[in-house]
């Protein structure tokens, strides 16, 4: 028997497609730092840069605005969001009333694998700092996936897809400041025990003091960037 076999065609990408992905690229490169705040985007620029099409590059940035990470300028195209205290200020009371009210749900709904979650995100977090302790910083990609995961674990029981899509935003808005300042932190030990100390409340379902403690972590990323602003501002 003699088979005849087609090759199948290969799909295009589509315009949405493309479009996500220029949207993946400036989130990267903005996150990253390789695009300053309040830099000009020209989509003519970027359209070379990715390789990509024009058009697929306008609508790209566009997602990226309601992220909080671009803004419009009138008819003019796009510009990467400026950086200032007040901003920051806003971002982390934005995190402080999402974070606490998603953990809160997240300990009234969690199980024995959500907690069995942060114990292993933990685990990775700390072996990290012991492997890179003069290396741990903001900045490093393993480091910054860890860090980040940790924090999305404490809330992922949440039971609210938006809430946990807001806090990923947010946490990568805040994330653009002290990538900026590339902090590295003097004592892995104590950036390890605050977050086994707020893992060990959160398991513990210890409500009031887990919250409060989340509250604080959130806050200690404005001292950091800003300093000053806690000392100037009630």
């Amino acid at each position: 028997m003699i088979l005849s076999l087609s090759a199948s065609p290969i799909e295009k990408p589509t315009a949405d497609t493309l479009s996500e992905r220029v949207a993946a690229l400036v989130e990267a490169d903005i996150v990253s730092g390789a695009l300053a705040p309040g830099s000009r985007l020209a989509i003519a620029d970027l359209a070379a840069h990715y390789g990509i099409g024009a058009t697929p590059v306008r609508e790209g940035l566009s997602r990226l605005i309601a992220r909080g990470l671009i803004v419009a300028i009138g008819q003019r195209g796009f510009r990467v969001s400026a950086i200032s205290r007040g901003d920051l200020e806003d971002i982390t009371r934005l995190r402080i009333l999402i974070e606490c009210e998603a953990l809160r749900q997240s300990m009234d709904r969690g199980d024995g694998a959500w907690e069995g979650a942060i114990v292993a995100a933990l685990h990775r977090l700390r072996r990290y700092a012991e492997q890179n302790s003069e290396g741990l910083r903001e900045g490093g990609a393993e480091f910054d996936a860890l860090h980040k995961g940790f924090h999305t674990c404490l809330i992922a029981e949440c039971g609210s897809p938006r809430m946990l899509a807001a806090h990923s935003d947010l946490y990568d808005q805040a994330y653009r400041y002290r990538r900026i300042m590339m902090r590295t932190f003097e004592e892995p030990e104590d950036f390890v025990d605050s977050h086994r100390q707020l893992a060990d409340l959160v398991i513990a379902r210890r409500g009031a003091a887990a919250l409060e403690k989340l509250a604080a972590h959130l806050t200690s990323t404005l001292a950091l960037v800003y300093p000053e602003s806690l000392g100037e501002r009630p």
